[in-house]
């Protein structure tokens, strides 16, 4: 796999898989689960982006205007992958999946997903890793995808086994919430890992 071309991410494709399809954001249709999950206490507990319990800060104009500025220019990024994970029965937004901070020289990206709370707990979020996972390697020539989960999210390491992500290493109380330390995981998935198993390893069922 060596002499694979460079890595093109200013294309933005449609990933297409038996519960789920990944596709650019379609602002007016994905605004409000996009909305919901950046609101959700509860993924900002599993993101590390709040640190604790408080009141939610209210959802006002400048706010929406932030979300809507971000997600609207996702389609012109050249150096990463944003996409909207899509329900096929409903054809409704519940999550995103992104390849991002990517190394050219090495050949490697980060990953991250985030399903609202309609998207969880029904293998949606799995086969969305697979896809997008899988389009990385075969299709942008990736060597290396890694990513890092909270320790108090078994739900979504779970998942990541089940797509071939391996432990390599724990990042030794890296967040502080609600007054106590939490690890961070770091796991990633290789090229030859993924041609052997295609997101599917013996031991992730």
């Amino acid at each position: 796999m060596d002499d694979l071309p460079q890595a093109d991410f200013s294309r933005k494709p449609t990933l297409i898989g038996e519960k789920v399809l990944l596709r650019p954001f379609v602002l007016g249709a994905d605004a409000p689960t996009l909305r919901s999950f950046l609101r959700d206490p509860e993924v900002g507990r599993l993101t590390g982006s709040d640190q604790g319990p408080a009141d939610p800060e209210p959802w006002d104009e400048s706010a929406e205007e932030r979300m809507r500025a971000w997600y609207s220019t996702r389609h012109e990024q050249p150096d990463r992958l944003d996409l909207a994970v899509v329900e096929r029965t409903t054809d409704t937004c519940v999550g995103e999946a992104v390849l991002n901070e990517w190394d050219s020289d090495n050949r490697s990206c980060n990953f991250r997903i985030i399903l609202a709370a309609a998207g969880q707990n029904r293998g949606l979020g799995t086969e969305a890793v697979r896809l997008i996972v899988g389009y990385g390697f075969e299709q942008l020539g990736l060597h290396r995808i890694s990513l890092g989960v909270f320790s108090f999210n078994p739900r979504a390491h779970r998942a990541y086994e089940k797509a071939g992500f391996v432990v390599e290493g724990v990042y030794r109380d890296a967040l502080r919430y609600d007054g106590a330390w939490v690890d961070d995981v770091r796991m990633s998935i290789l090229a030859p890992e993924w041609e052997n198993h295609r997101g599917r390893p013996a031991s992730g069922h």
